[in-house]
């Protein structure tokens, strides 16, 4: 497989971490997730407080594409695992074009409200120094975040797991 940056998003408790995650054990890719990242700055939390938002995920998202571009120049692929916009996209763009790398997006949502409200207010991911998201996140980041426009494969949370990860994997190009 060559070179791959794979980014998978969409809003909180639409799938999107447990299939790249499962990529990521699949084709032994390194998946960096931005909770998971934002975890780990916990100890920084006062300092961070401080900045902007629009800061902040400045800040987040270097860090993010710094993991990527790092991945790239050791001749490796990477997952992310995060809410990104079309400009956003264009940060991993960046570091895939320079290293000759394929770009691919895929974009998780769920159709059902009642079905993505109960995955939200049943979960516990247990991220270090990172909080439970709550319905109410949920409808601020969807109404932050603009509809990408960007090619993509949009994956449903309504179906099944296995045959989401199966689309996931022809949209790559990987056999499964």
């Amino acid at each position: 497989m060559p070179f791959h940056v794979i980014v998978f998003t969409g809003l909180p408790g639409t799938g999107k971490s447990t299939l790249a995650e499962r990529l990521a054990q699949a084709i032994h890719v390194p998946a960096f997730s931005g909770d998971w990242l934002m975890g780990g700055m916990k100890p920084a939390h006062a300092a961070l407080a401080t900045l902007s938002r629009k800061d902040y995920l400045a800040a987040w998202f270097g860090l993010l594409t710094t993991l990527v571009t790092r991945q790239l120049m050791l001749g490796q692929s990477a997952i992310v695992d995060a809410i990104v916009s079309d400009a956003q996209l264009d940060l991993f763009r960046q570091p895939a074009d320079q290293f000759a790398a394929r770009l691919s997006l895929i974009e998780c949502v769920c159709s059902d409200q009642t079905l993505h409200q109960s995955r939200i207010s049943g979960r516990a991911r247990g991220i270090p120094g990172w909080h439970e998201v709550d319905w109410q996140h949920v409808e601020r980041m969807r109404a932050e975040v603009p509809p990408l426009t960007a090619d993509r494969l949009t994956i449903d949370a309504i179906q099944p797991a296995d045959q989401n990860f199966s689309r996931v994997l022809a949209y790559l190009g990987i056999d499964g």
